[in-house]
């Protein structure tokens, strides 16, 4: 028999079983660098919840002295259970409190000083909002971030770099064996005038932190895990990459703003940006504020999540020690917004895929149609090879929206640098980067029956995990008016 007749003969044998004669196309290379395991899900949360309490809530003040009286401190109605059930009603999955803000004030009994709700009358000086806060949010399924700021107004270390360092060592360590597991620890550069030659030595610091909690998020300025957006607004840059050099920052670094705003495509380091803001003016409660109007907050979200970052929102407890119904109320507005306008992905009602090419071609695992799924990271769109690079997805059917949601597969990198969207051929939206999450919120809605998404630059293949379209009630009647 020859050598051909054998192949034959094997390969009719191989089908007569049901083996298959060829195997599926893998994946892609990643496009490092990758996001950690930890940066996935802090990523997917797209909402966290902040507390800023402390002696402030009671002076009406957002920076104290560190010269105020530990007795101020009494909220007589402090229920820690009702703060985490809000952010639970309201799809929050974990939520920050400040253990200690720039007054040196610690919400926990500290050995390391005396200025601490130990020396208060809440709860006759035996009080831990720490421990309450931590147990509430552990019995309701929310998951716990802490902020232990480095400047510290009232510790007389404060200046004196390896006294003060020793000391805010020890209090980390406290906060970070005493209370279970943290899921993110959030540092600034804040530093007081009085001092400004004080160093504050964040590697040791880091270092402790991942040594007592593995799985941890750290944040500041440049991380090393989430970095600050660079303002308090909530708003991340129209181009918003995950990816920066951290070798070239240095926390406190004002001249760093815009940076950290955009991020860098050549970012050896992945770390994306978290916007914080807070429902009110102040970050701590303040009785003449109210909180921020609903068009307000939606905004903020569309600069936020809708710019690949996740959106950190301060609601902070009033002098009873409970968030107010105000807040509550304008959570609940926020919540069904958010609900009435992504719940529903008006693009699978009708729609059929094509693309301008698919890898493994059309019975393989990266087809158009992974866009339309349920699974937003790990099922994707991914091309094949072509020689001008520019790729292509088109949606058809009968379709009427104001927002286009665009994500990648980012488990394998970021890489969309520029992209552009067409209506029945029309141009209606350009971008840069996507990232986990774009958001584009158009002038008006359209009624089309295709809907293209061209990607006119990437870093390697893009790899598209999910494309929606949806309607804003809110943003039409704004247009309306």
């Amino acid at each position: 028999m020859s050598l051909g007749s054998i192949s034959l003969l094997f390969g009719l044998l191989l089908r007569a079983f049901g083996v298959a004669a060829s195997k599926a196309t893998p994946p892609p290379l990643p496009v490092l660098p990758l996001p950690t395991y930890s940066q996935l899900k802090w990523q997917q949360r797209e909402l966290i919840m902040f507390h800023h309490f402390g002696v402030d809530t009671f002076t009406d003040s957002e920076w104290g002295t560190g010269h105020e009286n530990p007795s101020i401190f009494n909220p007589t109605g402090l229920d820690t259970r009702q703060w985490v059930e809000v952010a639970a009603r309201f799809g929050f999955s974990l939520a920050i409190l400040t253990a200690k803000h720039h007054d040196g004030f610690c919400l926990w009994p500290s050995r390391y000083t005396d200025h601490s709700v130990e020396r208060s009358a809440w709860r006759g000086g035996k009080g831990d909002v720490v421990r309450e806060f931590t147990d509430a949010a552990k019995e309701r399924g929310i998951d716990v971030g802490l902020y232990l700021s480095p400047w510290d107004r009232h510790e007389k270390r404060y200046g004196r770099n390896v006294p003060y360092n020793e000391f805010y060592l020890g209090q980390l360590q406290e906060l970070f064996t005493r209370y279970g597991r943290v899921h993110e620890v959030w540092f600034d550069g804040a530093k007081g005038a009085n001092a400004p030659n004080m160093t504050y030595y964040f590697s040791s610091w880091f270092s402790m932190v991942k040594e007592l909690q593995s799985t941890i998020n750290i944040f500041s300025d440049a991380g090393p895990d989430v970095r600050w957006v660079g303002n308090e607004m909530g708003y991340a840059g129209n181009t918003s990459w995950s990816t920066i050099n951290r070798t070239s920052l240095r926390i406190g670094d004002a001249s760093l703003v815009d940076y950290l705003n955009t991020g860098d495509p050549s970012g050896t380091d992945w770390v994306p940006p978290e916007c914080d803001v807070s429902i009110r003016k102040g970050w701590f409660w303040h009785k003449s504020e109210r909180p921020k109007p609903l068009s307000l907050l939606l905004d903020i979200y569309y600069n936020s999540v809708g710019r690949n970052c996740v959106m950190l929102l301060n609601v902070p407890p009033n002098t009873t020690g409970l968030i107010s119904e105000l807040d509550v109320q304008r959570l609940g507005e926020f919540r069904k917004g958010i609900d009435s306008i992504f719940s529903v992905n008006l693009a699978t009602r009708s729609a059929s895929v094509k693309a301008s090419s698919q890898r493994g071609g059309k019975k393989g695992d990266f087809v158009a149609a992974n866009v339309l799924d349920d699974d937003h990271l790990w099922t994707y769109w991914a091309p094949e090879v072509n020689k001008n690079n520019r790729h292509w997805l088109e949606l058809r059917g009968e379709f009427r929206f104001n927002v286009v949601r665009i994500q990648e597969a980012i488990g394998l990198g970021q890489r969309v640098k520029k992209h552009q969207v067409f209506a029945d051929g029309r141009l209606v939206a350009t971008g840069t980067t996507v990232g986990y999450k774009r958001l584009h919120r158009l002038e008006q809605v359209l009624h089309c029956q295709s809907l293209k998404i061209k990607i006119e630059e990437s870093k390697g293949l893009p790899l598209i995990a999910s494309v929606g379209l949806h309607f804003d009630p809110f943003w039409e009647s704004r247009h309306r008016t």
